[in-house]
């Protein structure tokens, strides 16, 4: 048995690998080796794929523009549109090169069931460790400590991380609460209709919302407070889609501690925020913490589930109690939830992680913050109502309701001016088809190289339609009379 311990298996190993890959590719691609060694593939004769004039092959050598020309122009036009217009929804970005390279790459060939170490699949060796750098670097990002934190990478993006979550933790028909849709909640966080549970998470799970106070639009604690001593979820979500202001984790945690309940922060929106500093982390609080990677991270489309590990407790007697969050979350991943990880986007969202801890990523951060702030306070300055009465993070929700002005239509014409906002709901509002307000976000054009100035501006040019729009709507009134 010795013979396979230490440098022998390696050697082995070496002289096997050598010899494998030697024969596969001089005999596959090239054909230079012997034709004695043809019964090693059982007779196989690869000959017929070698043929430079072999059709098959060329679909596979072609570029997309002369491969299917439709979809190359639609790529074109596109990236036109991208170029030239000014993109305020708070939920998108740009991606840098680098993450865009990563993104088309050889990895999305590769087929990696399991985890790193824990495959279904042979020949993960290079996934393995793309997806051990991509925790380590999550980890890293945020300060956390890999002995009281874990990260699972593989969800595809950020609904099917959240509905991970509540699979692994609330169990079907358990308990939770989230913020109200219209109030600037997210349809993962429980939403339902009075008349359909629009949302899996609501048809799964038993949801109840908490709501923003309705004259100031800030989220009432108090009243959340109220209805989870009554509820009693299993989990309280503190997150946000279109909610202004900062939210406070001390305080849910408070509430969550008081009712028996786990506390997940769903940072999709904030997560390059609170990456760079500039504002306050909600993993000193939360227990379980989710994110997309393609908001603020400026990295592909992707998700990460955080979860506490390690030690919970210790009792009088000195015995300890272990967070079970890790095995949950990930069966409830994979297998639960999804197959085979898509291998491009970790090894994406790795590089974007990287990025984000320069400093150049954290002076990004802030301007967000500052082109935010101007951006609301010079609409504000131009008789605009805000709902929450500003922002405090990288977006505002323009309030169309007292100028008497449809959303929908107002997100149309913007359009057509290159200014690219979406229509979105403010709290009251009666259905998400026919919202009252526009939501307006800073990140995409910060990554652009926009200041406080060009976001003055911007606040001008939306001021210039919005009259546009009621003068003409106030002409077309007089010509039906």
């Amino acid at each position: 048995m010795s013979f396979f311990r230490g440098s022998s298996i390696s050697f082995l190993r070496n002289l096997i690998i050598g010899q494998t890959r030697q024969y596969t590719f001089s005999k596959l691609f090239n054909n230079k080796m012997s034709t004695n060694n043809s019964n090693l593939l059982n007779g196989f004769n690869p000959t017929h794929v070698e043929r430079e004039n072999y059709k098959g092959n060329s679909i596979l050598k072609d570029s997309v523009d002369s491969v299917d020309p439709e979809i190359y122009a639609l790529l074109k036009k596109e990236k036109e549109r991208q170029k030239l217009g000014i993109h305020l929804i708070a939920s998108e970005n740009f991606t840098s090169k680098a993450v865009s390279e990563t993104v088309g790459s050889c990895l999305t060939n590769k087929y990696s069931e399991g985890y790193p170490g824990v495959r279904y699949y042979g020949g993960n060796e290079y996934i393995d460790q793309v997806e051990n750098i991509c925790r380590k670097r999550a980890l890293q990002l945020f300060g956390l400590n890999s002995e009281k934190w874990g990260v699972n990478v593989q969800a595809l993006s950020g609904s099917p991380a959240n509905f991970a979550v509540y699979t692994a933790i609330v169990e079907p028909h358990g308990r939770l609460m989230g913020l109200e849709l219209t109030d600037g909640g997210h349809l993962t966080h429980g939403f339902f209709s009075p008349t359909k549970k629009v949302s899996a998470t609501s048809l799964f799970f038993e949801s109840m919302p908490y709501r923003v106070n309705p004259n100031t639009g800030l989220i009432d604690y108090d009243l959340l407070e109220q209805n989870a001593l009554l509820f009693r979820p299993k989990l309280i979500i503190a997150g946000i889609s279109c909610y202004a202001q900062l939210l406070d984790y001390k305080r849910f945690r408070e509430i969550c501690d008081k009712c028996g309940a786990f506390l997940m922060a769903d940072m999709a929106h904030i997560a390059g925020l609170v990456a760079g500093g500039a504002i306050p982390s909600p993993f000193n609080y939360a227990d379980i913490v989710t994110t997309t990677t393609h908001k603020t991270l400026r990295g592909p489309r992707g998700a990460l589930i955080f979860f506490r590990k390690g030690v919970k407790s210790i009792n009088n007697k000195g015995e300890k109690t272990f967070y079970d969050f890790e095995s949950k979350i990930n069966s409830a991943v994979f297998p639960g939830l999804q197959g085979g990880p898509h291998n491009h986007s970790i090894a994406a969202i790795a590089v974007a992680l990287k990025q984000c801890l320069t400093n150049e990523f954290v002076e990004y951060s802030h301007q967000i913050l500052k082109n935010a702030k101007i951006l609301a306070n010079s609409l504000q300055n131009k008789g605009y109502t805000l709902i929450t009465g500003g922002t405090q993070t990288h977006l505002c929700l323009l309030d169309l309701r007292p100028k008497h002005l449809d959303a929908a239509r107002i997100e149309h014409i913007l359009d057509l001016v290159h200014i690219v906002t979406n229509k979105n709901t403010c709290p009251g509002d009666k259905s998400a088809l026919k919202p009252g307000g526009i939501r307006l976000g800073t990140p995409a054009m910060t990554s652009r190289g926009l200041k406080e100035k060009d976001f003055e501006r911007i606040a001008e040019f939306i001021n210039k339609q919005l009259k546009f729009i009621k003068k003409m709507k106030k002409f077309l009134l007089k010509q039906k009379l």
